[in-house]
């Protein structure tokens, strides 16, 4: 299997032209289980150290060990960071797959194989360079057990001496990799310099590909949406987490428990937060609509199939109006199809999760940037609002490597929404749980303990009228529902509002979101220097959808909705929310292979529709 469907056009290619200078998509193809995640990791950073904007995806088997993986490091001096369709630099580490990832290379492009491969037979229009590596790293690794692992960074050097990427990076590099481990940190260094030194005195440089030093990554940090995210949660003051392991969300609250470790313990030495791992995703939504019930910041992470058994919860929540956070790491379905692939493929279904008349908000960030800082929107809104808040995360975002800037300190109070304290009872006499006073259709609530006798309330999942009090009367139920639908609509006025790009007088629109962003932006380039086709641009951010979105379409004449799933779901969104002479200029483009979204894809899809 090859990740990209690039295919061979005849011979030449890039072969004769001039440098490609910080301009380039690496991949390491090897094996899972092998090692090499600490390899590929330290070639990234090196070529993040030296100023050059980077980007990391992982496409890894849902097995232990043993099965194909593949690591692509963009690198771009203009800041694209989305992936690229071709590869330019491969490392054929995998015999398995050698073959099929070296013919699916456009001419031009480089190899570099395992010498027992023979991969250069394979084609005369590619770029090759055959390495010993079992008798470099005998050479270097006393230990025969480990010479798998230390072997993967032997290529680190090897392509480093290939691209012109400093040694002292990447010594640098490795020794942050293994900080606490000085033995490791010293063997890994001296593989890669075996590497660095076999291919300086006995390969000779032929590609056109190399990575020179710039500054354009001064300040900036790399990390994992996940890890972001978890950052997030815990700086707005959730003390509750109750989750169930699910690829590729595990790792949001891994992640967070080692920050809530490190920050959240009291002076007297006991952890001022919960984290349980339930028995399955129905107990961990359970347990997550019990703590908000009772006053706390409550939250879990999952992924499609968690989310679809989270189903009647969710439910409940929305007909009871409780607060919860939900991440949703979106992966490929439907059933457990292609757990470590990423999709957008949860959209419509979360809307509208549950059976009867439900409807969600969806926080849905594109960057770790975002991660961090919807953590806190989203338990705002679900107090605020007093329901379950989901954010829309996926694999590419959540478990791949991204470059930003530093997080801002968060500087909003938290916002705990209409509750009342034992004084504001005392002055009111009580209250109505679900009646509406302000009309903005949110209730006032109380919480569990609260020291006056109008405290308590009924919360039903059950028919009931304003005051709680459990009802089958038409009127009720009418009334109730109007009323969260009126919440609803009042939630417009508070999500993240759209990020919109204008063009040069462009007629056409492009809607996208998520991961898809990084794509879109470099492909509105694609097709004003290739096809003369400008665009303006809509990043949505949440749903309900704010006024702007209506505007924004209404504005061209054509609407481009680019998204990870197959079935046009935010599209489908869209329409519904849309008057009806508005639907028809909405068109979709749909990426559905698992892989993350670029923008040649975009680009190719979107000029044939425009008859280009």
């Amino acid at each position: 299997m090859a990740t990209t469907d690039v295919a061979p056009q005849g011979t030449g290619g890039l072969l004769g032209r001039k440098r490609i200078v910080n301009d380039m998509s690496i991949q390491v193809a090897t094996v899972n289980g092998s090692g090499s995640q600490s390899s590929n990791t330290v070639l990234l950073r090196a070529i993040f150290q030296m100023g050059v904007p980077i980007s990391g995806k992982n496409l890894f088997p849902s097995n232990i060990a043993g099965l194909p993986t593949w690591y692509t490091i963009r690198a771009n001096k203009d800041g694209y960071i989305g992936r690229k369709k071709e590869i330019d630099f491969l490392v054929a580490m995998n015999a398995e797959t050698a073959e099929d990832d070296v013919m699916s290379l456009a001419p031009g492009a480089s190899v570099l194989y395992d010498q027992p491969l023979a991969l250069d037979k394979l084609r005369n229009d590619l770029v090759f360079y055959s390495v010993p590596y079992d008798k470099l790293v005998a050479a270097v690794c006393p230990e025969a057990k480990l010479r798998k692992l230390v072997k993967n960074m032997v290529y680190v050097g090897v392509v480093a001496q290939l691209l012109e990427v400093e040694m002292g990076e990447v010594e640098k590099a490795i020794r942050k990799q293994f900080a606490k481990k000085v033995k490791a940190a010293n063997l890994n260094l001296a593989a890669a310099q075996a590497g660095f030194d076999y291919a300086k005195a006995s390969l000779q440089k032929r590609g056109v590909f190399y990575i020179e030093r710039m500054n354009k990554t001064a300040g900036k940090i790399i990390i994992d949406g996940n890890s972001a995210a978890a950052l997030g949660c815990m700086f707005a003051g959730c003390t509750v987490v109750t989750w169930y392991p699910i690829t590729p969300s595990s790792s949001l609250v891994e992640t967070m428990i080692e920050y809530m470790k490190e920050h959240r313990i009291g002076p007297d030495g006991k952890a001022t937060f919960a984290i349980v791992q339930a028995e399955d995703e129905l107990a961990a939504i359970g347990m997550v609509i019990g703590a908000g019930w009772a006053g706390a910041r409550s939250m879990t992470a999952t992924a499609g199939p968690g989310i679809s058994l989270m189903s009647e919860f969710a439910g409940l929540a929305y007909y009871a109006e409780i607060p919860g956070v939900i991440w949703d790491i979106q992966r490929v379905g439907p059933s457990t199809g292609l757990p470590t692939r990423t999709s957008q493929g949860d959209i419509l279904a979360t809307a509208f999760l549950s059976h009867g008349d439900t409807k969600h908000i969806m926080l849905i960030p594109c960057s770790v940037t975002e991660c961090f800082s919807m953590a806190s929107e989203a338990f705002n809104l679900a107090e605020q609002f007093q329901t379950l808040v989901f954010v829309m995360s996926d694999l590419d975002l959540g478990m791949n490597n991204w470059m930003s800037d530093p997080f801002e300190y968060p500087t909003t109070p938290i916002k705990r929404g209409k509750v009342l304290d034992k004084e504001e009872l005392t002055k009111l006499g009580g209250f109505a749980r679900y009646k509406d006073l302000d009309g903005d259709g949110v209730g006032y609530r109380t919480l569990p303990g609260t020291d006056h006798p109008a405290a308590a309330y009924f919360t039903r999942g059950s028919g009931h009228n304003d005051k709680s009090n459990y009802s089958e009367r038409p009127d009720d139920y009418e009334d109730n529902m109007e009323r969260l639908n009126r919440k609803f609509e009042t939630a417009r006025s508070f999500v993240p509002r759209p990020e919109i790009a204008k063009g040069t007088n462009a007629k056409i629109g492009i809607i996208a979101y998520g991961t898809s962003h990084w794509g879109i932006i470099e492909s509105r380039d694609q097709l004003r220097g290739e096809y003369s086709i400008e665009t303006d641009y809509m990043r949505l951010r949440a749903y309900p959808f704010t006024r702007e979105v209506h505007d924004f379409i209404e504005q061209h004449e054509r609407i481009y909705v680019v998204e990870q799933n197959r079935d046009a779901q935010m599209l489908s969104l869209l329409k519904l929310d849309l008057r009806a002479e508005l639907t028809t200029r909405l068109r979709s483009i749909s990426h559905l292979d698992g892989l993350p979204l670029d923008a040649r894809s975009v680009t190719d899809e979107l000029s044939t529709m425009e008859g280009k």
